[in-house]
């Protein structure tokens, strides 16, 4: 018998050699989103960016509606708690996060709506199931998370220590508690704006220290990403090699 919708779900995946359909559709949505970040390239709405986010917005929400009925397919295990373990996954989120600024052709612009337009940058996102090699970063990323989110936290904690510290050395130079974040901010990204710059000689003592701190912190999740990333690639040499 003709299973409908496990043919829904082989078209939606990442076409294979031979299938048409999926190919199409995957072409399809490709171009839906770079049309649909067009938008975000012009000043203002008019009458052809309304247009845009209406029908993109329409096949996306299509899409993802057609994502959620066949979750079963892609979790692997049918009952009801299939479709809730779907939507909550991080390219399901990014789905529906892409559609919502259809919403600011409905109601008033507001500073919440301004800010709901800039949801549209979620949909590029949907582009991460059409590249193989997108797909294996978002598998090297997933992962090597705990690594990650432990090198985030010793950079949170070095940058609220720091600006603390600061922020009691040089009390002048810092109007709030946020002005001396973005300063351990900046300093510890070695990025250096220069629009605050500590003056007593312990100040500029911690900015050299972040400075240095910056160094080995940006090289660190590189270093672990990059490393995850070759063992990725051997795995699957090998695994097309057998």
């Amino acid at each position: 018998m003709y299973n409908i919708k496990k043919r829904i779900y082989e078209v939606l995946e990442v076409s294979s050699v031979g299938d048409k359909s999926s190919r199409a559709y995957d072409v399809m949505i490709t171009a839906a989103v770079i049309v649909g970040l067009l938008p975000m390239t012009m000043k203002g709405e008019n009458t052809y960016t309304r247009i845009i986010e209406l029908f993109t917005s329409l096949i996306f929400f299509a899409d993802y509606c057609a994502r959620v009925y066949t979750a079963d397919y892609k979790m692997g295990f049918k009952s009801v708690r299939t479709y809730f373990a779907y939507i909550l996954t991080p390219l399901a989120i990014m789905d529906i996060l892409s559609i919502l600024p259809v919403i600011a052709l409905f109601v008033p612009v507001s500073g919440f709506i301004r800010l709901l337009k800039l949801f549209r940058f979620f949909r590029i996102f949907k582009l991460i199931r059409y590249s193989k090699t997108m797909i294996i970063i978002a598998n090297v990323l997933r992962k090597v998370k705990k690594q990650l989110f432990a090198v985030l936290i010793l950079i949170v904690i070095y940058i609220f220590v720091s600006a603390m510290l600061v922020f009691q050395l040089e009390p002048d130079l810092f109007n709030t508690f946020f002005d001396a974040l973005y300063w351990a901010t900046i300093s510890i990204t070695t990025i250096g704006y220069g629009d605050i710059s500590p003056v007593t000689p312990i100040g500029r003592m911690i900015t050299m220290i972040s400075a240095l701190m910056g160094m080995a912190v940006i090289a660190l999740p590189t270093g672990i990403i990059t490393a995850s990333y070759m063992n990725e690639i051997t795995r699957k040499k090998s695994k097309y090699e057998l």
